[in-house]
């Protein structure tokens, strides 16, 4: 059995008062549940996981952070603006997914949004996924009516690649998933 690669890097510190950070599952999970509380009406026409939402789930997916982070299957990170938790983002690797092909997610608070933040947690995203051995694709998926995520990967230089049938579970959900994909220098 082949070990997992090695993680990413635990803190990004990136500019303009932008810092990635692994979660830390007691001491987050109050701003953390506040944060989706605030963006409960922006996420819920895009997010499926809305609709369940609560604090017990909260802290569900914040304890789970640490044993997905070791098994390389998630990556997450807080999104973390001038000292204020905005949002997360992360690299996924999911078991449909061919190998060698990360995912790269990310959501904000809608007081984060429109200032270059989801561009900039992502490109770091992409950048993680590609030090990970063997990765050498990374994806973004949306639904092509959420166009402001969609945004994000077109100003990254991804390529616009299939839309493929999807179950709509979210109310704005079409039924269809844009996939954008980016391939590593040199692929």
């Amino acid at each position: 059995m082949t070990p997992p690669p090695a993680p990413p890097q635990p803190v990004l510190t990136l500019d303009d008062g932008l810092t990635l950070r692994a979660f830390d599952a007691e001491a987050d999970l109050p701003e953390f549940f506040q944060v989706i509380e605030e963006s409960l009406d922006h996420l819920r026409p895009w997010m499926p996981w809305v609709a369940e939402h609560g604090l017990d789930s909260t802290r569900r997916f914040l304890a789970g952070r640490a044993e997905r982070w070791a098994s390389g299957e998630e990556y997450s990170y807080a999104i973390v603006l001038d000292g204020a938790l905005v949002g997360s983002c992360g690299v996924i690797r999911y078991a449909e997914a061919p190998a060698g092909t990360r995912e790269v997610g990310y959501w904000l608070h809608p007081a984060a949004t429109g200032r270059g933040v989801a561009t900039r947690a992502a490109r770091a995203m992409v950048e993680q996924a590609f030090r990970l051995p063997g990765v050498d694709r990374v994806e973004i998926h949306h639904d092509p009516a959420n166009v402001t995520s969609g945004a994000v990967p077109a100003r990254l230089g991804f390529t616009r690649g299939i839309r493929r049938p999807f179950e709509a579970v979210a109310p704005a959900e079409t039924g269809e998933m844009q996939v954008w994909y980016l391939l590593a220098p040199g692929s």
